[in-house]
């Protein structure tokens, strides 16, 4: 008897209904995750069934047709993710965040090292031929000096000139910035204004600087090539800086020369550019942001703008060791703020 109502029981479940048995009427109640069945016969409970969940074959499709929709969101996970990771800023307890900056154009600025109020067009313009005539015993001794340097740099980079243009920048980039700090030093001692000359060293050390970074693109220098720049820069730096101590004009003098070498040297790397001995490559894409270069500019364009930078540097030094010879101080003159 019981099996039979148990059967009874299925079946109206399976159909939808409700079924009949002995005068009761048992329904099918879903609670949760089971299905609870009774009935009573003489006021006794006759049957009591839990049955699970039971998925309808009608649903089957639409739950399958969920699987390959979820399987594309697993693969769309690790781009979104990466693309997450990359615009994730560092959260600082400081509120320190940078905010958004633009090209011209509208497209994001990709550079960290500069700004776009940073960046400039070079003035191609200016002479490349002056030369500051030794005059006195002090910018002999400078002349001297440069050129006695510039001996053992050809013998060791001959016409290698990307080369060469590595090594020269990280020794152009020191004058500047032991210049700057010098001078910050000596307005905090002497509670005096520099004049803008602080700002204008470290402009001209932040420019050099920025050669260097060019350079790099487009010349991967040697161990022993990084090894030469580590102790140039090393001795040069102590050099100057106990030089700039003892003799600012004859500092600023010798940094002259050394920009009127470089200018030398910039010149022959275009020579070698246009007779084809070195390929005029596209322009890195640092430098077509940096001196603002048109899209299309090649490595000639680029020499052109470091050699016009590397003039007003020559500039620079030569006029503020001339200051120094007519017994004043840098403050006492207007700084060339700018003046690339």
């Amino acid at each position: 008897m019981n099996r039979f109502v148990v059967r009874s029981v299925m079946q109206g479940l399976i159909n939808g209904r409700s079924s009949i048995i002995n005068g009761q009427v048992c329904r099918a109640a879903v609670v949760g995750r089971g299905v609870q069945l009774s009935g009573q016969q003489n006021g006794m409970p006759f049957a009591s069934v839990e049955l699970r969940r039971m998925m309808s074959t009608a649903s089957a499709p639409a739950s399958m047709e969920k699987v390959p929709l979820a399987t594309e969101e697993k693969k769309e996970n690790p781009a979104t993710e990466e693309q997450k990771a990359k615009d994730i800023v560092v959260s600082s307890y400081w509120g320190i965040s940078r905010p958004k900056i633009t090209r011209e154009d509208g497209t994001e600025w990709p550079w960290n090292c500069f700004m776009p109020w940073e960046s400039y067009k070079a003035n191609t313009s200016i002479d490349l031929g002056k030369h500051h005539v030794p005059k006195n015993f002090v910018d002999k001794f400078a002349y001297r000096t440069v050129k006695i340097l510039r001996v053992p740099t050809d013998i060791f980079f001959q016409r290698r000139y990307g080369c060469r243009a590595v090594m020269l920048e990280t020794v152009a980039a020191v004058p500047g910035m032991v210049g700057g700090m010098m001078l910050h030093l000596k307005s905090l001692r002497r509670f005096q204004q520099s004049g803008g000359w602080i700002k204008a060293l470290l402009e001209e050390a932040e420019n050099e600087r920025m050669h260097l970074m060019t350079m790099v693109e487009l010349v991967q220098p040697k161990w022993y090539e990084r090894l030469l720049v580590l102790t140039v820069q090393g001795v040069f730096f102590n050099a100057f800086f106990v030089l700039y101590m003892l003799s600012p004009k004859l500092a600023h003098r010798i940094v002259g020369y050394l920009e009127e070498e470089a200018i030398h040297s910039y010149t022959e790397y275009l020579k070698d550019i246009e007779s084809g001995a070195i390929e005029n490559v596209p322009a890195p894409a640092i430098a077509i942001d940096y001196w603002r270069l048109p899209k299309d500019a090649t490595l000639k364009d680029v020499i052109t703008v470091i050699r016009a930078d590397e003039a007003h540097h020559r500039d620079v030094n030569h006029f503020a060791s001339d200051i120094h010879f007519q017994g004043k101080e840098l403050r006492e003159a207007p700084a060339p703020l700018g003046y690339h």
